[in-house]
């Protein structure tokens, strides 16, 4: 019996360790082994919502830097200066809050015939927690027509204050799970 619940408890604990499915989608119609370089579309990152303390010049360059190397690993280059590029990119970064419920059950422990029966009051305490979620997505547009190729975006939640180098490599990590599944097999 030990053995089952240890067991139940153990795939319990290893399904929460998932990570999120990227979302992402593209034109089946398109060649996407035509496409040979990149530039940035002017804005490069929108930031959803226009919120002072969301936009950062820190947190753009970063961005711009993990999607131009993940680009570069997947034989992509910056188009030279002056030349019309294969893809159009544009970032976003959407902040949202989302919340959650948890409910906590007190008390209620009641005996059995062998022992007599005993028991206390029994209530339940539901909080709901608040916390913010943030998204990146990235869409690549055809640089003749304009049209959007490829989107995909994913999603983190945001920790209460990290510090540079954390913010870094969450960024890293999201991009390099975005673009993964470009270009589309």
């Amino acid at each position: 019996m030990f053995r089952r619940i240890a067991m139940l408890a153990f795939v319990v604990l290893l399904g929460g360790c998932q990570t999120n499915q990227v979302n992402h989608d593209f034109d089946a119609s398109r060649d996407f082994g035509a496409y040979r370089n990149w530039a940035w579309k002017d804005p490069a990152l929108q930031y959803r919502p226009d919120d002072p303390r969301i936009k950062s010049d820190l947190t753009e360059q970063r961005i711009r830097q993990a999607v131009g190397e993940q680009l570069d690993q997947r034989g992509l280059r910056p188009a030279a200066a002056g030349t019309k590029a294969d893809l159009i990119v544009q970032a976003y970064l959407i902040v949202e809050d989302r919340q959650q419920q948890v409910t906590t059950n007190y008390g209620g422990g009641w005996g059995g015939p062998w022992n007599g029966y005993w028991g206390g009051p029994m209530y339940n305490e539901t909080r709901n927690i608040t916390y913010k979620v943030a998204t990146i997505q990235i869409d690549l547009l055809d640089g003749k027509d304009g049209k959007l190729v490829w989107r995909g975006s994913d999603e983190q939640m945001m920790g209460s204050t990290p510090n540079p180098q954390d913010r870094n490599n969450a960024i890293r990590t999201t991009v390099t799970h975005i673009l993964s599944s470009y270009p589309p097999h």
